[in-house]
């Protein structure tokens, strides 16, 4: 079977088997001959190295990787304190799902639970159920288990072979993980496309998709293709209107992987969450707007009822009894460690001050952009810290691939891409700001991108030919 990602290539196409470099430096002095015998790249090395030259050999090799802190494309965490370093680093070697030997790490994870969900405002925090999980992705299968094994429990006398095909609503603007989901564990996925200027779920469309058959409807709390927040409530209200038309009870789930960690703070009146009785589960990722280095996410319950008894497993073979609702079973507890750092840490006022300053930051810098005239904005970074524009109409000598290119020639890391069916003719730029992207940073962009408009403007025409080339970014 091959890999996703192949190894680089020699000018005939063949693969590029030359053993990996080693400077006389990085060696032992003695023996000689060991200084610099070279260990092949595509099988193990007969014997070990010594750990100063291994180490140097990946070192040298990483350095070729972009610079973190400058990649506007991702939405995680590129920065934390050297306290929370130093946390994670001792707690690397811990197993989360060892809660029998290693119980205090398994407290902590408990308390960010509770303090979600009080932050959720769950109608009762204690009684709010959730995990911690690698990330978003890992959160919304098992949000999507749950709301399919409802599905099933209720329907249990109606289709006693379970042989009808359920299926979930939701926006054609999802994160991937939703449509592996659908394909994983074999249910429908009905997308509402994008029409016009409206760019994710309209909630009367979302509603008419909804039949017997549906799991429930999925709202996303800052879409990645623009940074804006679905319409939680009037999704809510859609469907309540659904149920008193037809009698079909249908639930929802708040992707809130980047906005459940910035509407609390920054738009507290805005109701999305657990107020609304529809909403049955929430996740997030606290290796984005959580704060977190990757990778960790959370997936919470409204209570109990909403995540089935049955999908939790019991295991007593490393000692004690240990539920477990998870598609992992052993991962470290250093993310989990590190978030509840972040909560003690910052508090309520603490994460309201930093997502107020990368708010700014992007509102800022959106003002900017929009300001040399060659580009229209789509969002302004005024819901997520995130903002997509595209060029101007009256724009024709070059796209938005082009200033990607240009842009990576400067050691930015900015994705164009194309958006999904109904606007594939719609190519955008997409900027995600994050804590550590400061308004010294969003100055040198601005002063980068000044410097290259005008040779794009002299082009005779878009020079991007090959898209895939222009970015090394996909949805």
């Amino acid at each position: 079977m091959s890999p996703l990602h192949h190894s680089p290539t020699d000018q005939y196409g063949k693969p590029d088997e030359r053993p990996m470099a080693v400077n006389p430096f990085y060696g032992e002095a003695n023996p000689a001959a060991a200084m610099t015998d070279a260990p092949p790249k595509h099988r193990l090395p007969d014997g070990p190295l010594d750990p100063a030259t291994a180490y140097q050999l990946v070192h040298d090799e990483l350095m070729l990787d972009g610079n973190a802190r400058l990649n506007l494309a991702t939405f995680v965490t590129t920065w934390m304190e050297p306290q929370a370093g130093v946390l994670m680093a001792e707690c690397r070697d811990k197993n989360m799902i060892d809660k029998d030997e290693y119980p205090r790490t398994a407290e902590l994870e408990r308390r960010c639970v509770s303090m979600l969900a009080e932050l959720w405002n769950a109608p009762e925090p204690g009684a709010a159920v959730g995990c911690s999980t690698t990330g978003s992705s890992e959160a919304c299968m098992l949000a999507g288990m749950a709301l399919k094994r409802r599905w099933a429990l209720r329907n249990a006398d109606r289709y006693p072979s379970r042989d009808a095909r359920p299926n979930l609503v939701m926006g054609i603007n999802v994160q991937v993980c939703w449509e592996k989901f659908c394909a994983f564990w074999e249910v429908e996925a009905r997308q509402v496309p994008m029409e016009g200027d409206r760019y994710h779920l309209d909630p009367a469309a979302a509603a008419a998709l909804c039949d017997e058959n549906t799991i429930g409807v999925v709202g996303i709390l800052g879409s990645t293709f623009d940074g804006s927040y679905e319409p939680i409530a009037e999704l809510c209200a859609a469907l309540d209107e659904l149920q008193e038309r037809t009698g079909l009870d249908i639930p929802v789930h708040v992707d809130g992987a980047s906005g459940a960690m910035v509407a609390p703070f920054l738009d507290p009146d805005l109701v999305w969450d657990f107020r609304l009785p529809r909403v049955a589960s929430i996740n997030t990722s606290g290796h984005k707007y959580g704060l977190v280095y990757p990778g960790v996410g959370w997936a919470l319950w409204r209570d109990a009822e909403a995540l089935p008894e049955e999908l939790v497993f019991r295991v007593n073979y490393l000692g004690g009894d240990m539920p477990t609702f998870a598609l992992n079973f052993s991962r470290p507890g250093a993310q989990v460690v590190a978030q509840y750092y972040s909560f003690l840490r910052l508090g309520r006022d603490g994460y309201r001050a930093v997502q107020q300053a990368t708010r700014d930051v992007a509102r800022g810098l959106a003002d900017r952009i929009e300001a040399f005239g060659d580009f229209r904005l789509l969002t302004r970074g005024d819901q997520l810290p995130v903002f997509a524009f595209t060029t101007a109409d009256d724009v024709t000598a070059y796209d938005v691939f082009d200033v990607s290119r240009r842009l990576r020639e400067r050691g930015w890391l900015v994705p164009a891409y194309t958006f999904p069916a109904n606007r594939e003719d719609l190519a955008v730029l997409r900027v995600v700001c994050r804590n550590g992207f400061s308004s010294d940073l969003a100055h040198m962009l601005v002063e980068d991108l000044n410097r290259l408009l005008p040779e794009l403007r002299r082009q005779p025409h878009p020079l991007t030919r090959d898209r895939e080339a222009a970015t090394g970014f996909h949805h």
